[in-house]
């Protein structure tokens, strides 16, 4: 048996089996007959697409929310006591 290996930049290509969703394989039927390419590109084309974009920095907005109203250098202890003060007034409704 003939075995095939081709690289492209030091990246060895590798053949392997995968299971497409019905609409996935629309997807990429589409991207084919759209681009007249073989499913193999149009699989790869999809798969890189989606990928997520690493030359965009992430931001995000803060605002202030003001001087906390509890000490929360202790907030799991804080927690609990809250926890525990709201199973107590529910025993004492329940009562």
């Amino acid at each position: 048996m003939l075995e095939h290996h081709s690289y492209r930049r030091y990246a060895v290509s590798m053949r392997t089996t995968v299971t497409l969703d019905p609409d996935v394989e629309l997807i990429v039927r589409e991207l084919m007959r759209h681009r007249g390419v073989p499913f193999k590109v149009a699989l790869n084309d999809a798969v890189r697409a989606g990928r997520p974009r690493t030359d965009v920095a992430f931001s995000t907005t803060s605002i202030s929310l003001g001087e906390p109203t509890r000490n929360l250098d202790r907030a799991m202890a804080l927690a609990g006591e809250l926890e525990d003060e709201a199973l107590l007034a529910k025993m004492e409704r329940d009562a």
